[in-house]
């Protein structure tokens, strides 16, 4: 998981960066527009509406060091969902 960010705005939401899922092992790219002031809880709750609801939970999820992925609300998800959470060194 990781952001692309500084994109032109478009669309009638003005989404400005893009949140990237890759599934591991299919290589699958998952593409979720967001707005720049999204919260940790709207990351959230954008991540369970429009991907876990339709697959599956993640066992392991890696992503950067953003602060909406630190977060305590993020960690504590993590923790109730059974996940395991990575961070990448990069």
């Amino acid at each position: 998981m990781d952001w692309v960010t500084a994109l032109p705005p478009g669309g009638d939401e003005s989404y400005n960066p893009c949140l990237v899922i890759v599934e591991r092992y299919s290589k699958t790219p998952i593409f979720l527009p967001c707005h720049k002031d999204d919260t940790a809880r709207d990351t959230a709750l954008l991540i369970w509406n429009r991907v876990i609801s339709h697959t599956s939970l993640f066992k392991n999820i890696i992503s950067d060091r953003d602060p909406k992925f630190t977060s305590p609300l993020w960690t504590n998800v993590h923790t109730l969902l059974g996940t395991r959470l990575s961070f990448s060194t990069v």
